[in-house]
């Protein structure tokens, strides 16, 4: 696939997004957006493609949202702003929800600054790796705006509420070493190895079975706002579906053909 302000590359069943708009340090325009949901549902769709690596070209990983998108809505019509607005939100809650409901592995490789939109755009992923030279502002207060990226839904989950109270209401940059003590970058790593090193995460993190991974990654999303009885009757029907998976039989079938003397493992 060919994209003018993404790129999508795919290595050894991982993909890796980069976005390409060095010259505005990666800002998610409307357009690169449309490229951006095209490129997760294709990631998302492609069986073969078994983790997803989320990068930015350049010095940064993502300025947040286009500022000069934010000037054409300001000047559109008074009767329209609001409406256009709306319709600007569900491209962006589109796009951050493929993110986060990817059935199958995500790390961010945050290489610069991460801001507002861009900030939210790497929790939405499953892990965080972080070079040397990165940065996290929830800098949408400046803008007189409200984190619109599922910031207020991820930063909470990942820092606490008072924290996240703390970063949203100040809008305050956090540097990669404060960033890893609170608990939004998961590992940090040298920026001449940053991608490397996500891929080759990614690619530990999807070894198992695809299946089991998807619908219990669908299951530890919900896990804060289900009950414990929800929680077991999901995964009661999740494991019903890999009891008949090829997956399940295959490894049930090697385990079997094992010589004597390997032990055994529950599950």
């Amino acid at each position: 696939m060919t994209y003018s302000l993404i790129n999508l590359q795919v290595d050894a069943s991982v993909a890796t997004l980069t976005l390409d708009r060095p010259e505005k340090r990666n800002a998610i325009s409307d357009a690169m957006r449309t490229e951006l949901i095209d490129a997760l549902e294709h990631v998302a769709a492609d069986r073969s493609i078994r983790a997803l690596v989320l990068t930015g070209a350049g010095k940064g990983f993502c300025a947040g949202g286009d500022i000069a998108g934010m000037e054409q809505r300001m000047n559109a019509p008074t009767g329209e702003i609001g409406f256009n607005g709306w319709h600007r939100q569900q491209r962006v809650h589109h796009a951050q929800a493929l993110l986060h409901t990817m059935p199958k592995p995500t790390i961010a490789a945050v290489n610069g600054a991460a801001s507002g939109l861009g900030a939210d755009t790497a929790l939405a992923c499953d892990f965080i790796i972080a070079s040397e030279w990165a940065n996290f502002s929830w800098s949408y207060i400046h803008r007189g705006i409200v984190p619109d990226g599922g910031g207020m839904y991820f930063l909470p989950r990942r820092v606490g509420l008072p924290m996240a109270k703390s970063l949203i209401f100040s809008g305050r940059k956090i540097g990669v070493d404060e960033a890893a003590k609170l608990g939004i970058v998961d590992r940090t790593t040298s920026a001449e190895t940053l991608v490397a090193d996500a891929r080759a995460w990614a690619a530990e993190m999807s070894q198992g079975s695809a299946t089991a991974l998807a619908l219990t990654k669908t299951i530890l999303n919900q896990t804060f706002e289900l009950s414990a009885d929800q929680v077991f009757a999901q995964g009661s029907q999740a494991q019903g579906i890999c009891y008949t998976s090829s997956e399940h039989r295959e490894a049930v079938e090697r385990f079997l053909g094992r010589g004597a003397g390997t032990t055994k493992e529950q599950s």
